[in-house]
């Protein structure tokens, strides 16, 4: 059988879907994915799988495809992360029979993509990218589609995603962000991009951003005539949300919770950071269980945290307690109900993310400040703050950092009273060269030879008092030094969207 493209792909192999849960890394797990289609998702895409993982460890394979399989969960997109187009397609052969299409994750922003060379950081290297979906195209027997993020300049993207369906994607998914709106610069989703994006090309397109309800879904789908739109936190913290229902947290984790255990095995981090995210503004109001839903070991532990969390929320709504008060802020439901998080806007609107990305980091990005006016340190990250429980002595102030002298040859510090002013690798290097010593780096290659000598001119006496491994190394020639320094690649690991 030929292999669908298009629109023919899209009407036939995907249903005509227009609710689409997005690809979400440790979060769409099987057992979410089919809660989701129980509450009117139409197509789930796993979470972003690292193809060279994939290829070389028949393990991940199992736990994060091969062990998912479930009739009920199509259709379903498989995501890979990659850069080298022959990767690509071996991770997707493997994987071609358990799927519906293979999707090119080009729109994770976070630095483990920087790092790893993939997501975002390649939307500029246009000949790679085609190479990559011309090979997959013609080996692999399912579809190749593609996720990415915007460009700045509107007529750049459209010019990106005709490259990208002119190599061979037969759906493209468009996030109206660009690479730097994330974090706090996250901004909102340019719209108007995704429409520039889908006039444009002849493929079925996808918009991606700015959907919390299903009034944004239909709105998006009116102003941008896309064919189907995908949601990520809105689905996370709603996942009834594809129905237009706000329903209670606790009907949606119960159900959740349900799922997997049908569904075993599921990996308690997932379901633990899926439970944070329904019962998220409610844990900004009980505390004591937010803790406890961080510490406990197991799924009942979780179940349990979970159930005292329904009862103390149907307490107050018995006591005719129905404010949706979190901290001062005015929620539009009460905290009980599944709502979306509204993330802090920064303090200049990144409308149609049009804002240079410099301009943002001037307005927006000021660093964490180490110390309250007041002396206390609640300013510092959770995870500093961790190590200054561990070491009260700990100096996180960059000006009260000592400052390191760097090596003469290589830029490393050096050592402090190093006798040639170099870092302990190129030292030794330098005294074996010279055959001098460094106290400071405990070398001692000229005490050594004049103690050799000395042995050697008296007869060799002392020698008996030597050790056989000792007095072989005297007598070996000298060899060279292996180098000390060296560039290790950079390793590459799992990603965000």
């Amino acid at each position: 059988m030929a292999k669908l493209q298009g629109f023919d792909f899209w009407k036939t192999t995907l249903n005509g879907a227009r609710f689409v849960v997005a690809p979400m890394v440790d979060q769409s797990e099987l057992a979410w994915r089919l809660l989701s289609r129980r509450h009117g998702a139409q197509l789930c895409y796993t979470p972003m799988l690292h193809a060279q993982v994939f290829v070389r460890d028949a393990n991940y394979r199992k736990e994060n495809l091969y062990n998912e399989v479930c009739q009920e969960d199509r259709p379903l997109i498989t995501q890979f992360c990659a850069n080298d187009p022959e990767v690509f397609v071996k991770a997707a052969l493997l994987a071609q029979d358990y799927c519906d299409a293979i999707d090119l994750n080009l729109g994770c922003p976070q630095m483990i993509a920087k790092r790893g060379h993939y997501g975002v950081f390649l939307q500029d290297e246009w000949e790679l990218l085609e190479n990559i979906i011309k090979l997959a195209n013609k080996k692999i027997s399912v579809p190749i589609t593609c996720k990415i993020r915007v460009f700045q300049d509107v007529d750049k993207t459209v010019q990106y995603a005709q490259m990208l369906e002119k190599a061979g994607c037969q759906l493209l998914t468009v996030h109206g962000r660009t690479k730097d709106q994330k974090g706090a610069m996250t901004g909102i989703a340019s719209w108007e991009h995704i429409k520039a994006v889908q006039k444009a090309v002849s493929i079925p397109v996808f918009a991606n951003g700015n959907v919390q309800h299903l009034s944004d879904v239909e709105r998006c789908i009116q102003e941008t005539g896309v064919q189907g739109v995908m949601s990520a936190e809105g689905n996370l913290h709603n996942p009834a949300l594809f129905e237009g229902r706000s329903p209670p947290v606790w009907e949606m984790a119960e159900e959740y919770l349900e799922v997997v255990q049908k569904h075993p095995p599921c990996t308690l981090s997932f379901v633990r950071a899926h439970l944070f995210k329904l019962w998220h503004h409610t844990l900004q109001i009980h505390q004591d269980l937010r803790e406890e839903l961080a510490k406990v070991k197991n799924l009942e532990g979780l179940a349990d945290v979970s159930k005292q969390l329904r009862l103390r929320c149907q307490e107050e709504i018995a006591r005719g307690k129905e404010t949706g008060e979190r901290r001062g802020e005015e929620l539009p439901f009460p905290h009980w109900i599944c709502q979306p998080y509204v993330r802090p806007p920064p303090k200049e609107a990144v409308a149609n993310g049009n804002r240079q990305a410099l301009e943002l980091k001037k307005t927006v990005c000021h660093k964490r400040a180490l110390e309250d006016s007041d002396g206390a340190v609640d300013a510092l990250s959770k995870n500093k703050q961790k190590k200054k429980a561990r070491n009260p002595n700990k100096n996180f102030c960059p000006e009260q950092k000592p400052k390191y002298i760097k090596c003469e040859q290589c830029g490393n510090p050096k050592g402090n009273k190093c006798v040639f002013n170099l870092c302990r690798g190129c030292c030794k290097k330098k005294a074996y060269k010279e055959v001098a010593d460094c106290p400071s780096h405990g070398l001692r290659f000229k005490t050594k030879a004049e103690k050799q000598r000395e042995e050697e001119k008296n007869g060799g006496p002392v020698e008996e008092s030597r050790g056989p491994a000792e007095i072989e190394s005297l007598s070996r020639p000298p060899q060279p030094l292996p180098e000390t320094h060296t560039e290790q690649p950079v390793g590459q690991g799992r990603a965000v969207l």
